[in-house]
């Protein structure tokens, strides 16, 4: 029996979207963030030494990153290959590419608008608070807001040459990709990327993704 030890409102949201695609039964291990810092219980060390989720749990293999687990599942389950294209395809490619975008190039600037968001609602001494506002405004409009823009029209561009990232198909990129356009959505809103948003309506109308929010429980990334 595969298990996902699950944190709310994270990335293994999109493990258990994939597990609903594939049919394939599953249980959930769910744990809550701290609500004061918004990190993943000390009790998730014991499952991964970095404590963090996804982490999936099949017979004896032990899986952690969320881009990992996806291939690892299509690999072993999708003999079909309904969620990837056929390997030597330009495709395949694509697929492979926008695997590895979403956590290496999209969260990243996502992140550090987070942090830096954060870093100017901190609770600190009053005469300190201009100075940490002024740095992290700075920030944001000096290079976290250009590099969001630059990766949002990056995708949206993409978008407009097919239907779904690796072509015309739909595949695991998708539920890869989910995650930083959820985030962007969430943060930013997509107003000026149509394409982006339309992605997100189509996504959410799968059953797979529906019955996935059902197994994880709410997912709110503004939380």
């Amino acid at each position: 029996m595969i298990t996902v030890h699950h944190l709310n409102n994270s990335r293994s949201q999109r493990v258990l979207w994939l597990l609903e695609e594939l049919g394939l039964d599953y249980t959930v291990v769910r744990y809550q963030r701290d609500p004061a810092t918004m990190l993943a219980p000390p009790s998730l060390r014991a499952v991964h030494p970095l404590g963090k989720s996804p982490v999936l749990v099949d017979a004896d293999n032990i899986l952690a990153e969320s881009g990992a687990v996806l291939e690892y599942l299509v690999e072993r389950y999708d003999a079909a290959r309904t969620f990837a294209p056929s390997p030597g395809t330009a495709e395949h490619l694509r697929y492979r590419y926008w695997l590895h975008y979403a956590e290496g190039s999209a969260m990243p600037p996502m992140l550090l608008s987070l942090v830096f968001a954060r870093i100017k609602k901190a609770p600190m001494p009053f005469f300190a608070r201009p100075i940490a506002r002024s740095i992290a405004d700075k920030a944001l409009r000096g290079f976290v807001g250009p590099q969001l823009k630059l990766h949002l029209d990056y995708m949206e561009g993409e978008l407009g040459k097919n239907r779904w990232f690796a072509g015309e198909n739909f595949s695991a990129a998708d539920i890869q990709m989910s995650f930083p356009i959820e985030a962007a959505a969430a943060r930013a809103g997509l107003q000026n990327h149509p394409r982006l948003a339309d992605f997100l309506t189509r996504i959410h109308a799968r059953p797979a993704y529906q019955r996935a929010l059902e197994q994880g429980g709410p997912f709110d990334l503004l939380s």
